[in-house]
């Protein structure tokens, strides 16, 4: 209210016009960041042309939010929610760096040269990804399928899956089990939880530093 405040702390009320720096901050609207355990069987959308359910049917706010980045309709894990498009924004760029952990089980035994391939980069789409960090968890030659982790921090389209497919290992199950330092501890399936104020700077502070 043009009024420069030196103290620590201030009350704010209804109404009030608050300045930084010369901008009005907009009182009238406030973020929220949900992370979510997303299922399978939702598409990661606001609204689907199909009719299926989205990732916003699991959430429980009138608040419009959205889906930072996609997991596909059969891809399940965590999943960050938000109406805050700076955030948005600074975690889908390609400069962020964020870093995404995924377990796959795949049709096939997967060879230790494969997985050096996979940590070196395999081209897709005629572009070479960049170098990641793989896993092999384990095999079941009984089954003929193996677990791999892999991190990431790239969101091409469809990234982990035609990674595999490359080297001839078809994807059939596909869980993103870490989003940079948030993971899904105490969250089943379908379940979320809203971000804390420091998470919410942690990574803003992630995506600014890298």
């Amino acid at each position: 209210n043009e009024a420069i405040i030196t103290t620590l702390t201030a009350t704010v009320k209804a109404g009030d016009v608050i300045t930084v720096e010369g901008n009005i901050l907009d009182s009238s609207r406030s973020f929220e960041y949900y992370l979510l355990n997303k299922p399978k069987g939702y598409v990661t959308t606001t609204s689907d042309e199909k009719g299926r359910d989205t990732v916003l049917d699991l959430i429980d706010t009138d608040t419009r939010i959205y889906p930072v980045g996609r997991l596909d309709y059969d891809t399940t894990g965590a999943l960050i929610l938000t109406n805050d498009g700076e955030l948005a924004n600074l975690l889908m760029s390609p400069s962020s760096l964020i870093d995404k952990k995924y377990i796959v089980k795949v049709k096939g035994i997967v060879s230790i040269k494969d997985i050096q391939r996979l940590r070196n980069g395999v081209v897709i789409d005629g572009i070479l990804t960049k170098k990641a960090k793989v896993k092999l968890k384990s095999i079941d030659k009984k089954k003929e399928t193996s677990i791999v982790e892999i991190t990431i921090h790239e969101g091409k389209n469809h990234q982990i899956k035609k990674m595999f497919e490359v080297l001839g290992y078809k994807v059939v199950k596909l869980r993103r089990e870490e989003y940079s330092f948030l993971n899904l501890k105490g969250l089943l399936p379908g379940e979320y939880r809203k971000l804390s104020i420091k998470e919410v700077k942690t990574l803003y502070s992630l995506c600014k530093n890298k």
